[in-house]
């Protein structure tokens, strides 16, 4: 945090609080950003997170529109490529695939098929992940696809704080942002936000705790579990490192390459499935970068390779601080 930040009034927030204050902050400093999608206008949005903008920017900038997420997406396009900067809303991540084909061939090359003659200030907003109790298409972790596209920045906060910086950053961003909003944590916790604007980078990386042992790198709602976990390790003379990635896309590999090479010894928590999922990349960035330093296997804490399961399965399903705790000891018994 800033000088400047530092000196800036302060208000306590939940996350999806942070959410609704970055876009009114970004509304107010800029009229070309505008928020549109499914019910965020009269109604607020699914979650609130937009809760009181119709109000106070009105229907032109505040869009209610049909439910057809192509036609969200494919419209957000249009209107960044004219130079306005849209923040249309997803109401859930397993929402999205009707409007992927947008997504992938169009918010993500336009820059290179117009040689930068165009590009497209949109945030692509979505909330993601399990453990609210919700039905089929609600719980997704599917980051992992939007990482995989080239021409697309992808940023999972954790905390309040970051949120608000992210998202501003996110709004300013002359290229196309997905902004995956872990909604297990909207409502968990509280934290300081400064009133007014200020920016968190995109693509840096954070570390919540300092560690000797072993380096976890995780992020969105998973590092919560992945802190509790390493305060509890510690009574056993475990020492761990907590690594909040940020951003999925660009990884901070530098600091998690530093991190890993501090220690030795690494974790991935996701909540994604294992297979295919971002702890497989981070792995082999580390193979790469700091073979040298590797004294065991990288342990891989992730969701399963099956249907995201409904209702109470959810328990089995998302790494808790126990399954965390688990995969560092294996990792440091190595």
């Amino acid at each position: 945090m800033s000088s400047q930040q530092q000196d800036q009034a302060t208000q306590n927030l939940t996350l999806v609080q942070s959410v609704r204050d970055a876009l009114a902050t970004e509304m107010d400093l800029d009229d070309d950003v505008l928020v549109m999608g499914e019910d965020v206008g009269k109604n607020g949005g699914v979650f609130r997170a937009t809760e009181g903008l119709y109000d106070e920017f009105g229907e032109h900038r505040v869009v209610d529109t049909p439910l057809a997420e192509s036609g969200i997406i494919g419209t957000a396009v249009g209107m960044a490529a004219m130079g306005l900067k849209p923040v249309p809303e997803i109401q859930f991540s397993g929402f999205a695939y009707p409007g992927f084909d947008q997504i992938v061939s169009h918010m993500a090359r336009l820059r290179t098929r117009s040689r930068s003659r165009y590009t497209l200030p949109m945030v692509l907003r979505m909330p993601y992940g399990g453990g609210i109790r919700a039905p089929e298409h609600h719980s997704e972790s599917k980051e992992a696809f939007y990482a995989h596209e080239a021409g697309l920045k992808v940023v999972i906060p954790s905390t309040p704080y970051d949120t608000k910086g992210l998202l501003i950053s996110a709004i300013r961003d002359p290229d196309p942002v997905v902004f995956m909003e872990p909604k297990l944590i909207y409502r968990a916790f509280r934290g300081e936000v400064p009133e007014g604007d200020y920016e968190v980078p995109i693509g840096e990386a954070v570390t919540r705790r300092e560690g000797s042992d072993i380096s976890v790198f995780t992020y969105g709602a998973m590092t919560r579990p992945s802190l509790e976990a390493a305060e509890e390790l510690a009574e056993e003379g475990i020492d761990a490192e907590v690594v909040d990635l940020r951003t999925v896309s660009p990884l901070d590999r530098e600091s998690i390459v530093e991190s890993f090479k501090k220690t030795g010894r690494a974790c991935v928590v996701h909540e994604a499935p294992k297979t295919g999922g971002l702890a497989g990349e981070i792995t082999a960035t580390l193979q790469e970068e700091a073979l040298l330093y590797q004294e065991a296997p990288v342990k891989r804490v992730t969701g399963y390779d099956v249907p995201y399961p409904l209702y109470a399965m959810e328990d089995y399903y998302m790494p808790n601080a126990a399954r965390v705790a688990d995969g560092i000891k294996e990792a440091v018994e190595f």
